[in-house]
């Protein structure tokens, strides 16, 4: 029988099922739609629409990638976030939705979407947070700061990708110790696993993900303890800080920033009611 659109889409979602991934329909569209090059509505509209061998063999490739667990946005060098098509690289954390809550954050309260914010975004990776805020805020500027080479230079061509070069600098160095000062908000996704428990992780993250950008030291919070000893100096007064926070950490995150100066304005909960990130002010 002639494969079409729908008969491989069962085929698919069936296979990622045995394997025990989740959401099975949903991931084999993706990869459907991927493989295929149309969007979601094409592939759900056309069922019918007869598939030759090479599109064939292209879907159960990515498909068998998957299944041995690498990221379906890793097999594809791209992940969507904020609505914007970033292009990962090895030295990249793949970003997830939920990181959406530091965006989210930020526009709530810097409410003057006109006004020219100096943002910084520490371990800044595909550079999504801080692209994502200057797509958000057309007069602002930023700095996006990586300890690996790999990860500034994949930022940056994001950053032209989007066409906000102008906008944005990326550069390599240990948290905020090269910069200045001056920032209107900080945010950051700093490595928040402890060590001993990455070998717990799903292995589409363990395996794909770089282990710097996972590894938080002995308790997780290292990261913490060395960008809030940063933050004084480099936020303006009330300047706005939000890190993403793992499961559990949200009391010892904040107790690390009070204890550094700052004020803890409050929790910022994800999609899913979980807590996610930790939000604070340089006080006056």
């Amino acid at each position: 029988m002639e494969a079409t659109i729908g008969s491989v889409l069962d085929e698919c979602a069936k296979e990622l099922a045995e394997a025990g991934l989740d959401e099975p329909r949903r991931l084999a569209r993706r990869i459907v739609v991927a493989a295929l090059g149309l969007t979601p509505a094409e592939v759900f509209a056309h069922p019918q629409r007869h598939l030759d061998q090479e599109e064939h063999t292209r879907i159960a490739a990515i498909a068998a990638r998957v299944i041995a667990r690498e990221p379906l946005s890793r097999v594809l060098g791209r992940r969507e976030f904020w609505g914007l098509d970033f292009a990962l690289s090895p030295d990249t954390l793949d970003p997830r939705p939920e990181s959406e809550t530091l965006v989210e954050a930020v526009l709530a309260r810097l409410t003057d979407r006109e006004r020219a914010y100096r943002f910084l975004d520490l371990g800044t990776g595909s550079g999504c947070l801080l692209l994502a805020l200057l797509s958000e805020y057309p007069n602002a500027s930023g700095v996006g700061v990586d300890v690996a080479f790999g990860a500034a230079a994949a930022a940056r061509h994001n950053a032209e990708r989007f066409g906000l070069p102008e906008r944005a600098c990326f550069i390599v160095g240990d948290w905020g110790g090269a910069l200045a000062g001056g920032f209107d908000a900080v945010v950051a996704n700093p490595p928040y696993i402890a060590t001993a428990e990455l070998g717990e992780l799903p292995p589409e993250v363990r395996e794909h993900d770089p282990r710097r950008a996972l590894d938080g030291g002995a308790d997780g919070l290292a990261a913490y303890r060395a960008i809030a000893r940063e933050m004084l100096r480099l936020l303006v007064p009330r300047g706005l800080f939000i890190a993403e926070i793992g499961a559990g950490q949200a009391e010892m995150a904040a107790r690390i920033f009070m204890a550094a100066g700052l004020a803890v304005e409050g929790i910022a909960a994800d999609l899913a009611g979980i807590p996610r990130a930790v939000i604070a002010r340089r006080p006056d």
